[in-house]
């Protein structure tokens, strides 16, 4: 039987994982000799010394029985020369070479199924330890400084291990043999309850206390994974009043931890697909259409038919509700306005104080703050609102390598950032808006992270074309620094570009739908077509929305009167509409003979083909949203209204020169509120709009011969508006794609970015 010495090199998510164990396992069973060990470029090497059956037989369960975390990339085996050297198998201290790149450290898991059924043992040494994890479970890139993941690189290393923790570590037979995250009671983080001032609350059973003080209305900031949360009960309406105050959340929606699935159920609607995603791994919170009997308070999400649910996903997480009879609690990100979540002890003290009556810390510190991931269903199709805690920072995979290494760095909201590397697109975890230093430094060293963790020879670095963003001061910043290639990319074709490297799409017309983006022509853009090749820094734009006025710039984006008034005001008298409305303006009365000026000097207001604009616009008409008190409340509030109506009106879209009019649409609304329900009148905008872009799309499919039809943006977060786009495109003979993968709103962007300029001859 011939015997070899091979080398293997595998790349992918294989530190973490329980992946040096199971090698050890497989090798152990094929008979080899040799060693495993990880390597500071987040891979593993694997030397073997055997027969070349059994080497094979190897290989073979490498790939086939591979841990469930792990994902394999490259298996790169070199035979070597030499006499053999080995007695036996074992796991190797770590080794610091960085060769190879593409590797990357998996997200934080919620806890498995085991640990939990432990957790509940009251034989198990490790019962009612509210940390408890093992290789399959637990966090891992938040508690990541540096590479090769072993304990001393992690927060994890001011935990020395007990004799208990370490012979269950260093026993090849056991699931906690080399987990880097292994402790219990005795050696192992410490949780403990606190005034908001951070005075020490004596309790035997400090989580459980915590909850019940949730249970009893009490607010509390809780330190989970990856940052801090704040916490309440979700049927008192007093606690949820305080909290909306001391955090200036007038109406934005509280994420909320539910305790089971059977309790979810009880206030919501879930269907299977839904269930899967609320019990997965990853944990992410799930928006549920509230049931016919929700009971709970009307605060945690006001005028929206949908809440956002999670499952508990620490050993804490569940203790928390142990003896309460709770079905929920409130569960939203610590964090000031427009500020990343908190992370460390001190800065939770100093900033939440005020806001919460106690805190619930424990004492291992956060590497990385993490936000939770958040997702939704049109029908069968998911689609993140946020890709965060579970998914990051696992990489997409694409069908091509890219031609350059290059960095994304996202546009001004809702950000992230993106490492574009061979074939593997790296996210990062949600940063946010970036438009303060706090933010843009967390997008920084997130970013600076990302590029380490996964060993990147960056070339080139991408941004948004707006001149004065944040982020496209930072990009140049690291150009030069780095003396990397700066290329910026139109906002619109990056949310296209994005949903194409999805697919792996050679060409596409492209409906993109938001807010706002800067136009390659200075304007501000958001309802666009735009046909789209691979591999082209450029795009075409064929089609819009019909540009419309903003009554006093920014103003306009906040307070949706201003927008309807701009577009109604040619059609009708919009003097004594706005007067009726006057309370509805900060400044009342004064206010509107301001914008009725405005009206009078139109030729000087900034333009918009922003589609968000004229959902903000239908919403005001409506009633249904004066002002826009977070991102995308009006329109999502009148997705929550139209979900219950039907197209009534049936209004043929209107198109001229390439242009879908919004006049009209909107003209018929206003003419005819009172007649029809606000439910139809609201689902009769939001069909017009399907049917207007849906049908300009398909026309220029046509004209292109491109078989494709895709929708992207911010937008393409409503169901409704998907729903009905798809069905008119696919009845048209054509294919519909949507984003599954990445957010179609801005939280895709760096993706988009980095996928046109990596692919590109730049």
């Amino acid at each position: 039987m011939k015997t070899v010495r091979v080398k293997i090199r595998v790349t992918g998510i294989v530190q973490g994982v329980g992946f040096r164990p199971f090698i050890y396992r497989i090798a152990v069973k094929n008979g080899l000799n040799g060693y495993v060990r990880n390597r500071g470029d987040a891979g593993v090497e694997i030397l073997l010394e055997g027969s070349e059956e059994r080497v094979k037989n190897f290989l073979r369960d490498l790939k086939e029985k591979k841990p469930p975390l792990a994902r394999i990339y490259e298996v790169i085996t070199s035979p070597l020369k030499g006499k053999n050297e080995f007695e036996s198998f074992t796991i190797l201290k770590s080794s610091e070479e960085t060769e190879l790149s593409g590797s990357v450290i998996p997200p934080d898991i919620a806890i498995c199924d085991e640990c939990l059924k432990e957790l509940r043992d009251p034989e198990n040494p490790r019962y009612e330890y509210f940390f408890i994890t093992c290789t399959n479970c637990g966090p891992r890139y938040t508690i990541i400084e540096k590479l090769p993941y072993d304990r001393e690189n992690t927060t994890m290393r001011e935990f020395p291990m007990c004799n208990f923790c370490r012979s269950e570590y260093t026993d090849p037979l056991n699931r906690r043999f080399h987990a880097q995250t292994v402790a219990c009671p005795k050696c192992g983080p410490k949780v403990y309850l606190t005034t908001k001032k951070g005075e020490l609350v004596n309790s035997e059973d400090p989580v459980r206390e915590a909850g019940k003080l949730l249970s009893e209305g009490f607010i509390v900031a809780i330190k989970g994974y990856g940052g801090f949360h704040v916490a309440t009960a979700t049927t008192m309406d007093e606690p949820l009043i305080k909290l909306r105050r001391v955090k200036h959340r007038k109406q934005k929606p509280f994420a909320i931890m539910a305790r089971s699935l059977e309790a979810t159920k009880s206030f919501a609607e879930v269907s299977l697909r839904e269930a899967e995603l609320l019990t997965s791994y990853m944990r992410p919170i799930v928006l549920l259409n509230k049931s016919e009997d929700y009971y709970l308070s009307d605060l945690i999400a006001p005028g929206l038919h949908n809440v956002g649910v999670m499952l508990p996903y620490t050993g804490l997480h569940y203790m928390l509700f142990d003896r309460v009879e709770d079905p929920a609690f409130v569960m939203t990100s610590a964090n000031p306005p427009n500020q990343p979540i908190i992370k460390d002890d001190d800065e939770a003290l100093r900033r939440l104080s005020g806001t919460v009556d106690y805190f619930l810390f424990h004492n291992r510190k956060i590497a990385h703050r993490c936000d939770d991931s958040v997702v939704r269903l049109h029908g069968i199709h998911q689609v993140f609102l946020r890709r965060s805690r579970g998914y990051a920072p696992a990489p997409i995979v694409l069908r091509e390598k890219a031609k350059h290494c290059t960095v994304g760095l996202g546009g001004e909201l809702n950000n992230t950032g993106c490492v574009l590397l061979g074939n593997k697109a790296f996210i990062s975890q949600h940063i946010g808006d970036v438009e303060n230093v706090e933010t843009r430094d967390f997008l920084e060293k997130a970013t600076k992270h990302l590029i380490r963790l996964t060993n990147s020879k960056v070339e080139a670095v991408t941004c948004d074309l707006h001149p004065k963003f944040t982020t496209t001061r930072l990009a140049q910043n690291l150009a030069d620094e780095n003396g990397w290639q700066l290329i910026q990319v139109q906002h619109h074709h990056a949310h296209i570009a994005a949903l194409m490297a999805e697919h792996d799409v050679k060409e596409i017309i492209g409906i993109s739908c938001d807010g706002y983006g800067y136009g390659s022509d200075g304007e501000a853009w958001g309802g666009e077509i735009l046909f789209c090749t691979r591999g082209e820094l450029g795009f075409e734009r064929l089609a819009h929305l019909q540009r419309q006025p903003l009554i006093g710039g920014d103003l306009a984006t906040r307070y949706p009167l201003r927008t309807a008034a701009g577009i109604l005001h040619k059609k009708v008298d919009v003097e004594d509409w706005l007067m009726q409305h006057r309370e509805r303006f900060p400044h009342g009365e004064k206010e509107v003979e301001v914008v009725l000026h405005q009206l009078e000097r139109e030729d000087n207001a900034i333009m918009t083909t922003s589609c968000g604009r004229v959902l903000d616009a239908v919403a005001a008409v409506l009633d249904v949203c004066y002002e826009r008190t977070y991102e995308g409340e009006p329109a999502m509030k009148l997705e929550s209204i139209a979900v219950k109506g039907e197209d009534i009106l049936k209004l043929k879209p209107i198109i001229a020169n390439d242009v879908l009019n919004t006049t009209e649409m909107l003209l018929e609304i206003f003419e005819n509120r009172g007649k029809y329900s606000k439910a139809d009148l609201a689902y009769s905008a939001h069909a017009y709009l399907a049917k207007g872009l849906a049908t300009l799309a398909i026309e220029k499919a046509l004209e292109k011969n491109v078989k494709i039809v895709g929708f992207s943006g911010g937008v393409a977060c409503n169901r409704i508006l998907t729903l009905i786009m798809r069905k008119i495109v696919e009845d048209s003979g054509l294919k519909f794609l949507v984003h599954e993968a990445v957010p179609p709103g801005d939280g895709g962007l760096s993706f988009g970015q980095a996928v046109i300029v990596g692919f590109s001859n730049f």
